[in-house]
């Protein structure tokens, strides 16, 4: 039987998921909506004005057509469950070409003066560049945002990649301008206050394989 779950905002119409127990197809397929997302799915059906997504892991999101520009067999994987650590052959952050959200991260970026390559590896670690992810401490979207971090910036709709993407930037600006890159990327991770505390980086595991993670993309020397 099936159970709606929460719209999925940031397509322009809301989506629904709907979860059901069931095996995964070994089909696979990218959906590339109007907006400029991609979602890898495991099939799809046409019913009338609405297009039915399978969902790799079971369950299904009904769709109204106009909001889908195309559907194509998957050459790549490019929506995926958030993972605690990055595949070891990702590609160089630098190259900003062809990557999800490029205009996004390129207008955050010039408009608080982060840099774009910083952004990307931000959100490479922290979603996997999934817009829709929370984490099971309740962080949201692309960047991660939490509840009380979301509340500060006046963020509406905080899985909206656009908004997402600029109140990130704008929380790491204000973190960059008080710490330096490493201590920023810590307390973007595990707060202010914990920086503060420990006076650097937190010893935290979590904490300092974040910032390794983030570091390692950019090729930002630490400052610790």
């Amino acid at each position: 039987m099936l159970r709606i779950v929460r719209p999925v905002l940031g397509f322009g119409v809301a989506c629904f998921i709907l979860v059901q127990p069931a095996a995964a197809p070994p089909v696979s397929e990218l959906v590339y909506f109007s907006s400029g997302q991609i979602m890898e799915v495991s099939g799809h059906q046409t019913r009338g004005n609405t297009v039915i997504l399978s969902l790799k892991g079971g369950g299904e999101i009904l769709c109204d057509s106009r909001l889908i520009n195309r559907i194509e067999a998957k050459a790549v994987s490019v929506l995926r469950e958030v993972q605690p650590a990055l595949p070891a052959a990702f590609p160089a952050v630098r190259s900003f070409e062809g990557r999800p959200y490029a205009r996004f991260v390129e207008s955050a970026g010039r408009r608080y003066g982060v840099d774009q390559g910083l952004l990307h590896a931000m959100i490479a670690v922290e979603s996997s560049y999934q817009s829709d992810a929370v984490s099971p401490r309740g962080a949201m979207g692309l960047m991660q945002l939490m509840p009380a971090t979301a509340e500060h910036y006046q963020v509406a709709d905080p899985f909206d990649p656009a908004t997402n993407i600029d109140a990130g930037a704008r929380h790491m600006r204000r973190l960059l301008d008080r710490f330096g890159v490493a201590r920023a990327l810590a307390a973007y991770n595990a707060g202010e206050a914990a920086v503060r505390r420990f006076h650097g980086i937190p010893p935290h595991r979590e904490t300092r394989q974040y910032v390794k993670r983030v570091l390692d993309l950019v090729n930002v020397a630490a400052d610790d």
